[in-house]
């Protein structure tokens, strides 16, 4: 039994034996006690004062009395303030907690078995006709934490991607490689796939924009003028051309995208982020059409005399909602009920988790109530997790493109921030080379990743790199290099011969309220997962692992681990260490930040 569960267990004696009343677990309301107060935990009397017919003060002092007399192996001593009861607990259950935190390799995590549900998570959502950029680091971030959080608490998770591989905007591209190119490839200009195809989408823009400045100074309207450019008429007909499987053009497509997805991959390789499994929106939109069809012959949908199919959501508090153009084509819609249609023949899904902006608020409503029209059993139940915009400060960095913060960029110049910022150090510490580079890598992601995720998904953001690589203050290199802190005293324990038992006998040595509050803090983690699954937050683990890593430092600061002289007392603070090292390891690995043994 926890801590928490005696204390419950006692205060129901306490109350039967007191005043003949059977309370449950849910009336015994325990928390943290209030910094100002003496005490570890405190229970609130309250709920038993009606039964007792005594004052708040009097319960608190009665059941106080009876807990240190029944339960003293918990409960050393307590003090009332008004109707809360602060205990102070003994010395040897902390202990027991430590040992146990210690002992259990995934603690925190529940573990995950053949009747876990299974939860289908998506996210990342690229387009083929350019790198990857700031807004899908955040993206990414978010959508691979999230993933680790659910399967922490007993899911069975699949990780699942949706590649928007087709539509006008790809054909952009390809006609200005056509254009432009003169043949060139990766390996022959030596940039990345998504950068070399990224780059002709902007080329197509730029030309574009010159045909319809030249349109509009010939006496155009400026609408028309876009309608009528030569370039954009022909990436229209190269549109059409895909869509009837014309041999050369499907085989550029084929071509160019596995140029794009060779720089993706290198992209979420670095950022460490994968898949379970990979859909295209070219072999998902026709899916989407035949499952609207299906639809509208089952008086689901309408179709208009234009020959369009729409959903009327009237009933529901929407509005109507386009599911087929006129001309028979997809709209975004159409792509994504094909893109579960696929997903469920594929998984048993019991929950779907669509990790997409803020932007597509409307858009995730809508698709919720058709997908449960058309008979998913996850449709009514899926998760749209809505994130808002990040955004760069102005000057701070430029895009390959000019208008938009290229992921690569951002993660390179992080890295080389955090090898800048670190230079120093290397030389005092003597740190080899290649280490040092290691190191930089490490601290830069993690500087990025810990950023994003410290800020609640909902809000948008301002991310500033100067800020994310500070060695203090709410960090990841602050957190990282309290870690590496730990990671050196342990290393020079073992140097000094000091074995590390796996479990401590009772300390006969009277524990301070820092070392407590440290375990007691340590013992929260669980809680922190399960409340980070529940409200699916991956901030909210950011602030755990904040928290616990000041209260580290705190302990730290106030006394030695390897200079004290009461060898059961240094074996206790080094056991504490090493769990505590343990957490955070455990914590920041739900947000995929790698941990530095050295710094």
């Amino acid at each position: 039994m926890t801590i928490e569960e005696k204390l419950i267990a006692g205060v129901q004696e306490a109350v039967k034996s007191l005043y003949g009343v059977e309370a449950t677990a849910q009336q015994v309301q325990l928390q943290k006690t209030r910094d100002e107060f003496e005490g570890h935990l405190t229970v609130v009397v309250f709920p038993f004062v009606k039964a007792a017919r005594k004052s708040p003060e009097m319960v608190g002092e009665e059941i106080g009395k009876y807990l240190v007399e029944k339960v003293g192996d918990v409960v050393a001593k307590y003090n009332v303030v008004k109707g809360f009861l602060n205990l102070v607990i003994s010395d040897a259950p902390w202990i027991t907690l430590l040992n146990s935190i210690n002992a259990d390799e995934k603690f925190g995590f529940t573990s995950v078995t053949d009747q876990s549900p299974l939860v289908m998570i998506e996210y990342s959502s690229p387009n083929t006709n350019k790198p990857l950029h700031l807004g899908h680091v955040r993206n990414n971030l978010l959508g691979s934490a999230l993933a680790r959080i659910v399967e922490a608490n007993g899911n069975k998770v699949v990780k699942t991607n949706i590649v928007n591989d087709r539509g006008i905007h790809i054909c952009k591209s390809m006609l200005a490689w056509l254009k432009w190119g003169n043949g060139e490839t990766p390996e022959s200009s030596g940039k990345k796939g998504d950068h070399l195809i990224g780059d002709y989408y902007v080329a197509f823009d730029k030309h574009y924009r010159e045909e319809v400045k030249q349109l509009v100074a010939q006496g155009m309207d400026e609408e028309k003028a876009k309608q009528e450019a030569p370039l954009i008429k022909e990436a229209h007909e190269m549109l059409v051309k895909w869509e009837k499987n014309d041999p050369e053009v499907r085989a550029l497509w084929k071509k160019m995208n596995e140029w794009v997805y060779a720089g993706f991959d290198e992209t979420y390789k670095m950022m460490g982020v994968s898949f379970d499994k990979i859909y295209y929106e070219s072999d998902t939109y026709l899916e989407g059409k035949e499952k609207v069809v299906e639809g509208l012959e089952k008086g689901l949908f309408y179709r208009r005399e234009d020959g369009s199919v729409w959903a009327d959501l009237t009933a529901e508090g929407l509005d109507e909602k386009l599911l087929l153009r006129s001309d028979g084509t997809s709209v975004y819609m159409t792509q994504d009920i094909g893109t579960a249609k696929l997903r469920f023949q594929d998984f048993p899904i019991d929950k779907m988790i669509y990790v997409v902006g803020n932007e597509q608020n409307y858009h995730f409503q809508v698709l919720s109530i058709l997908l449960d029209k058309l008979g998913f059993k996850w449709g009514k139940d899926l998760v749209h997790f809505s994130y808002g915009m990040v955004e760069l400060p102005n000057g701070k960095m430029k895009s390959r493109e000019g208008t938009v913060v290229d992921a690569d960029d951002l993660m390179e110049t992080m890295i080389a921030d955090a090898y800048e910022a670190s230079k120093e150090r290397v030389k005092q510490t003597a740190m080899p080379e290649e280490e040092a580079r290691e190191v930089a890598r490490k601290v830069g992601l993690g500087a990025l990743k810990y950023f994003i995720l410290k800020v609640d998904a909902r809000k948008n953001m301002l991310f500033n790199p100067e800020e994310s690589i500070d060695f203090n203050g709410n960090t990841g290199p602050f957190i990282q290099y309290t870690y590496a802190r730990i990671a050196s005293i342990l290393r020079k324990a073992k140097e000094q011969g000091i074995d590390i038992p796996t479990e401590l006998s009772t300390v006969n040595c009277q524990l301070s309220t820092k070392e407590t509050e440290l375990i007691q803090k340590l013992n929260q983690f669980p809680a922190a997962v399960r409340q980070a699954g529940t409200d699916y937050s991956p901030s909210g683990i950011c602030n755990y692992c904040y928290e616990l890593t000041k209260a580290f430092n705190q302990f730290y600061h106030d006394f030695t681990i390897l200079g004290e002289q009461d060898e059961d007392l240094k074996l206790f603070r080094l056991s504490l260490a090493k769990a505590t090292s343990k957490v955070i390891s455990l914590g920041m690995g739900l947000l995929g930040i790698e941990m530095p043994e050295r710094m």
